[in-house]
């Protein structure tokens, strides 16, 4: 399925994007990687800080691309699986890692406490580095 199919299914819109509204994403990751990095708070609280980051740097692909999620239940879900139709199926791997955080970060955010360890907060951190990088290519790529 193409992202033109998700539009017809209505589980994405188009989106024209700018500058500034990536600009603006791009200090919501900046904010969010820096808050997942304060030491004392709970490794919850990191990994769901490191999440968000991850979660906005796809949205950031996904605006670029032409292409915004409706605001359905799964909109988190489906932003992330757009990764590899932008990226490419080299990134499959990512995307599928990104959806257990999902998992732990709904769990985290709605049932328990304590559902990520520090360990895990620690992993997410640092694959949302790499893939800042990886989108901050991708992005330049493309004039943004």
């Amino acid at each position: 399925m193409t992202l033109v199919d998700w539009v017809k299914n209505d589980w994405l819109k188009t989106h024209q994007t700018s500058k500034e509204e990536i600009q603006g994403l791009w200090s919501i990751v900046e904010r969010e990687l820096k808050d997942s990095q304060v030491e004392g708070i709970s490794s919850d609280g990191q990994f769901n800080h490191a999440y968000r980051a991850a979660l906005t740097l796809a949205t950031i692909l996904l605006y670029i691309s032409g292409y915004a999620p409706t605001r359905t239940q799964s909109h988190h879900h489906r932003t992330i699986e757009t990764i590899p139709k932008i990226l490419g199926t080299q990134t499959k791997d990512d995307a599928a890692y990104l959806q257990n955080c999902r998992a732990k970060r709904n769990a985290s955010e709605y049932d328990a406490d304590n559902e990520a360890s520090s360990a895990e907060a620690d992993e997410l951190i640092q694959f949302v580095k790499e893939f800042k990088s990886m989108v901050k290519d991708w992005v330049k790529n493309r004039g943004f």
